[in-house]
């Protein structure tokens, strides 16, 4: 696989720096409250009080562009940590150890993955109702066997290696060995993976709200505002048009920074091989 150029890279930075700042900024850079309804003011377009206009119920496009941020980009932050701390720990135990330990977590891996993840997530979020909170649930409980089966993979090398040997011959414990000797080692791979994955973390997240299992009104969320703009696509296209592009910017931006991540963490890679 060829290098990211620099260019790339800088631009990932770029972009995820300025989520990062609408982010936090937010409540000082929102023009009006995302919330406010005004049916007199309904599908306005462009002005000096509404940036972006107004949608169905009078409110605020860019004010719940800008808060939706908070939700979308979050909600999928959170949800990246959980997966991690789960993919890690288990493929971590399974690669170790072994045995039936071993046997049932890949078993379950392989039920997991045998599935596009976001069909049973949409089961799961379906089971579970509407609601972001049943949403992270549903995306960490499918989203992690991938992390995991990568990590069981590296320790189950990691473990025969012959640092590894040295210090259980010295008298270190099992948890001394994985935290100090192996994880070091794993981890890099899986941070790679993990930043290249988030930009489908932040899609699964839209595609569940976009249904009606996420953000409930009246959250600003990405998802959620493509929904509610769906019946005016054809009239007022904006108001699907313009979280639409915050979501492909966003998921460029970590796509970007992925591929530049994957290059610094392994000097091995050159261009066409």
């Amino acid at each position: 696989m060829p290098r990211a150029e620099p260019r790339s890279r800088l631009i990932g930075l770029c972009i995820l720096g300025f989520f990062t700042f609408v982010l936090l900024g937010a409540p000082v850079l929102a023009p009006n409250d995302p919330a406010a309804i005004a049916p007199d003011r309904r599908l306005e377009a462009t002005s000096t009080q509404y940036p972006l206009g107004t949608d169905h119920l009078g409110r605020c496009v860019l004010s719940r562009l800008l808060y939706g941020t908070r939700w979308s980009l979050g909600t999928a932050a959170v949800a990246a940590v959980l997966i991690l701390t789960a993919g890690i720990t288990l493929g971590a135990i399974s690669g170790y150890y072994r045995g039936p330990v071993d046997l049932v977590l890949m078993r379950v891996v392989d039920v997991l993955l045998a599935f596009p993840a976001l069909i049973p997530a949409l089961a799961i979020a379906g089971m579970l109702g509407p609601g972001m909170e049943h949403v992270l649930a549903a995306t960490v409980a499918v989203w992690w066997a991938g992390y995991a089966r990568l990590v069981r993979g590296l320790v189950l090398s990691m473990r025969e290696r012959h640092f590894v040997e040295a210090a259980r011959g010295l008298g270190a414990g099992d948890l001394a060995i994985i935290f100090r000797q192996v994880l070091p080692n794993v981890l890099p791979p899986v941070l790679v993976l993990a930043s290249v994955e988030m930009g489908g973390l932040i899609l699964a997240i839209a595609g569940l709200s976009f249904l009606g299992l996420g953000a409930q009104p009246p959250t600003a969320e990405w998802g959620a505002m493509l929904n509610d703009g769906r019946p005016y696509l054809l009239t007022i296209p904006q108001l699907m048009i313009y979280p639409g592009l915050a979501i492909s910017l966003a998921v460029v931006g970590f796509n970007l920074v992925g591929e530049g991540l994957r290059d610094l963490l392994d000097p091995r890679l050159s261009d066409g091989r």
